[in-house]
Order: structure tokens, then C-alpha cells, then sequence
């Protein structure tokens, strides 16, 4: 649409959507001459700005009232005449400061109150997805009743304990057991390690050497019966949205917020995207959402993404500063998960 609207038209549908919000009120033509140096009279502006509400950028919804952008001048304004301005580097290093931290989970925690505070919106961060965690090793360790705890480490520093039953295994034969797994699925994914276990355990050269098909059978019995696992999320900032909504859309905007797994399947949109996403209203494909704006962007090392962060706000959002704060933090929070992974 950005050929089909005259370069005037432009102007006056960025000053309208500015002015929105930055006041929140409905915008007339003479605020926008007054405020912004177009060289047009209020009478031509407001011709123009009637032109965009035929095109389904404004609306009027009051008599005599000005107008306010709808979802498509919004989208217009973001996709193709907002400047994001970039930070500062007394800003990025403060973004860098205060979510620097000793471990990942640290890491995400800090990065949601920081997304929160700078934006005065709620923010919501998907942890890592546990099946794409990178495996470092695997170790078994007996217990006396003749199960086995098994540890799991990843490259990322994290451990993970699963207890193991209902296999009879000698101790003694456990070393061989881990340099076997060890060698076999160091550095896969999780989700690679349980294909990869599936399809060794269907070879039948592998059904013979009683060392390895213990050791896929244990395998099996840690990787693939162990159901699987949901992703965290860390959520700060709710109360900041009881100002921006409806009272009677309070509830169920809450309830969202609660649901994990809604949370997961929208942030997944993202973390399957390229680069900063915006998502308006309707756009989010919740009901509970669909008068707030997301501002969303996935981390991860290089083009593996392993996780998303989001801001959630009003339609009136100061988008310029809020993506530049999420695109900014998101590129810290892949540097800090980088760093803490090369770590011995």
C-alpha cells in the first residue's frame, strides 16, 4: 500500500499516528499543522486525512471529533514509516548490566523484569525448549533398591535428574554404559538424542552385543518414556496492564497470562520467525488480546533460535521504544546464554 499512498498522504497519516499516541486522543486537523511543519493548511490535511479513512487508515468515531489510526493505519505507520531509534551506548551497557547473570534461569529472570521496567508493559520470556537443550553427557548412578538415577548435563550448564526402574543392570558394567551413550548422543538436541536411541535400538547389529542394547535400553527408558517436558516461562509486569484494558477485559487478559501453554503456542510464532515481530489485536489470535499490542523477538546463537521474548502492551504503545528495547535485549540475552554455554 505504500505506492498507492502520495508522499503528503504519508506525512499526515505519520503525524496523526504519532500524535495518537503520544496523547491518546483523537487527532484534528489543526493539531496537525500546528504541531508538525507539513506547509499545509487544516483544511487540505483534513481533506487528506478523510482520503485515509476511506482507505481504512483512520476512523472517526465520534461526530466532529478528529480521527485516531485504526489496526491498518497502524500497521501501515510500523511496517513502512516508523523510524525505531536505535539506543545508546550508556543505555545498551545499563540493558547488558542488569541482565547479566550466573546461570540461564538467572538470566531470563532478569531479562523480564528489565522488559518490563523500561517499557512499563508486562513481559514474557520462553525459556530455552528443553528438547532442543544440547546433550553434554549422561551418567548413571546406582541406587540401592536397584534403580538408577540418571544425570543428565547440558552444554548450557544445566543438570537434570531422572530416575531410571525397571532395569536390572550391573554396576560395574555402567562405565562402559556411559562412554557407549556418551559417544553415541554428545552434542545432539534432546528431540536428536530420542530419534537417534529409537532407531539404533530398531538396528540389529545392535541386538547382539549385550553391552550396547543395555545401554540403548537405557537410553529408551531415559529418553523417550520420560514424558516430554514444556518450556518455562517468566512473566513480569502484569499489573502494568490493568491500566491499559477495559475493566471487563481484566479477567480474561489474566487468565491468558496464566495459561502456559497458550503463552508457549504464541511465543513459538516468534521463535519460528525471522526477526522483530509485531502483532496487533486480532493479529495475536487470542480473544483476551485482541485489544493489546506484542512486540516480540527470538534469541538463540546465530540461526538457531531456542527461545522468544515479548513485550505486551495497549495498541497505544510507544512502538519506536519498545522495539528497540526487545531487539536490543533479545540480541544481549543470545550473547549471555553464548557465553555461559562456552564456559568449561
Amino acid at each position: 500500500m505504500a505506492g498507492d499512498l502520495s508522499r503528503r498522504a504519508q506525512k499526515i497519516l505519520h503525524a496523526v499516528v504519532t500524535e495518537y499516541l503520544s496523547v491518546g486522543d483523537a487527532v484534528g486537523s489543526r493539531t496537525v499543522t500546528r504541531r508538525h511543519d507539513l506547509g499545509l493548511s487544516p483544511a487540505t490535511v483534513r481533506n487528506v486525512m478523510a482520503d485515509l479513512e476511506e482507505l481504512g487508515l483512520l476512523e472517526q468515531r465520534h461526530t466532529s471529533a478528529g480521527r485516531v489510526p485504526t489496526t491498518s493505519g497502524l500497521r501501515f505507520f510500523i511496517d513502512s514509516l516508523l523510524k525505531v531509534r536505535g539506543l545508546t551506548p550508556r543505555e545498551r551497557d545499563d540493558i547488558r548490566e542488569r541482565v547479566t547473570a550466573p546461570t540461564p534461569d538467572e538470566v531470563m529472570l532478569r531479562a523480564s523484569r528489565l522488559l518490563s521496567d523500561l517499557t512499563h508493559h508486562a513481559a514474557v520470556i520462553l525459556a530455552p525448549d528443553p528438547d532442543q537443550q544440547r546433550l553434554e553427557r549422561i551418567e548413571f548412578l546406582p541406587l540401592r533398591d536397584g534403580k538408577l538415577i540418571a544425570v543428565l548435563v547440558t552444554t548450557d550448564g544445566r543438570i537434570e535428574n531422572r530416575l531410571v526402574i525397571d532395569i536390572a543392570i550391573d554396576g560395574s558394567r555402567l562405565d562402559r554404559i556411559h562412554n557407549y551413550l556418551n559417544q553415541l548422543l554428545a552434542g545432539m538436541t534432546l528431540d536428536e538424542v530420542r530419534d537417534r536411541v529409537i532407531r539404533e535400538l530398531g538396528e540389529d547389529k545392535n541386538k547382539y552385543d549385550e553391552a550396547v542394547s543395555s545401554a540403548l535400553r537405557l537410553g529408551h527408558a531415559v529418553f523417550v518414556k520420560t514424558p516430554e517436558r514444556s518450556a518455562e516461562v517468566h512473566i513480569a509486569g502484569q499489573a502494568n496492564l490493568l491500566d491499559d484494558v477495559q475493566p471487563e477485559q481484566i479477567r480474561d487478559l489474566l487468565r491468558t497470562l496464566e495459561d502456559k501453554e497458550t503463552l508457549i503456542r504464541l511465543l513459538d510464532r516468534t521463535r519460528h520467525a525471522d526477526g522483530l515481530q509485531v502483532f496487533l489485536g486480532t493479529e495475536t489470535a487470542m480473544q483476551a488480546l485482541s485489544g493489546s499490542s506484542i512486540v516480540a523477538a527470538s534469541y538463540g546463537p546465530g540461526e538457531q533460535p531456542i527461545g522468544a521474548l515479548a513485550v505486551i502492551g495497549p495498541m497505544r504503545m510507544n512502538y519506536g521504544k519498545v522495539m528497540s528495547v526487545v531487539d536490543f535485549t533479545a540480541e544481549t540475552v543470545s550473547q549471555l546464554l553464548a557465553d555461559l554455554t562456552a564456559k568449561p
